[in-house]
């Protein structure tokens, strides 16, 4: 596997999903489930705030951008899902 290798992202409504470079995508996948793992919940809105402090001085890429793609991608496989009938939306792992 080379440092260009990319992965391309589902959506969970079935859109089309995105080409993203592999190594940014086990980055923030990584960040998302172990974030979630250590709150069982939290909202978006705070798993976004922890990403661009812990992530955006070593992150080479857009870390918002990389968190919304790849939060999709994550709730199209089946790995966390949106909280129904919570505002802000909150994520747990399923």
């Amino acid at each position: 596997m080379t440092n260009d290798d990319k992965i391309m992202t589902l959506h969970p409504q079935g859109k089309t999903g995105v080409n993203i470079l592999k190594r940014r995508y086990d980055i923030i996948r990584n960040f998302i489930i172990d974030t979630i793992k250590n709150h069982t919940e939290i909202t978006y809105q705070n798993l976004t705030d922890l990403a661009v402090e812990k992530l955006s001085n070593s992150f080479d890429g857009k870390v918002v951008w990389y968190i919304v793609t790849v939060k999709l991608d994550l709730e199209a496989r089946n790995i966390i899902e949106r909280i129904p009938k919570t505002s802000p939306h909150k994520l747990r792992l399923k």
